[in-house]
């Protein structure tokens, strides 16, 4: 009998130690099964994602279109990495916009600087420009069009960007 009391009394303070926790889970109930849901309704859109991104490479065949690119021009040593490029381009873009007020030296040399940020990030994106062949109006326009496939591509300029008009010298 003394053992049956003993294994009670374990289990009274056992519950009543419990007792907190309880009323936590009882008041947090709600939180908890928004949690459970809002996880389960995210992996259940990523696994959908992956299995809609599976469907589209195997309807294009995406093996059969990246299966030619040389992946060793990623890792050569003067190559820049496409983050520092586009904070380049954002920078000297904003110089190029904003620079009034300035010598035309400088002014020359921020379009230099920015034409070969938008070359080399070509270059890293595969996207042919034409940007040294040009020159004047011309070079203009390709500078814009050249901004544009960026854009596209994912990157993001201060004149390639909607509602930003640029300003007319």
């Amino acid at each position: 009998m003394g053992v049956g009391r003993a294994l009670l009394l374990a289990l009274a303070f056992l519950a009543v130690a419990s007792l907190p926790a309880a009323f936590a889970l009882l008041f947090c109930a709600d939180e908890i099964l928004d949690r459970v849901v809002c996880g389960y309704t995210e992996w259940r859109d990523r696994r959908r994602e992956r299995r809609t991104i599976a469907k589209l490479d195997r309807a294009i065949e995406a093996d059969a279109l990246t299966r030619d690119i040389d992946l060793s021009e990623f890792d050569r040593e003067d190559r820049r990495p496409l983050e520092q490029l586009a904070a380049d381009l954002r920078r000297l873009g904003s110089q190029r916009l904003g620079g009034t007020g300035r010598s035309m030296v400088w002014h020359g040399a921020v379009l230099q600087a920015y034409d070969d940020r938008l070359r080399r990030a070509c270059r890293a994106l595969g996207i042919t420009e034409h940007l040294s062949e040009l020159s004047g109006v011309d070079q203009e326009i390709e500078r814009v069009r050249v901004e544009g496939l960026l854009h596209a591509a994912g990157m993001s300029l201060p004149a390639a960007r909607a509602g930003h008009h640029q300003r007319h010298r």
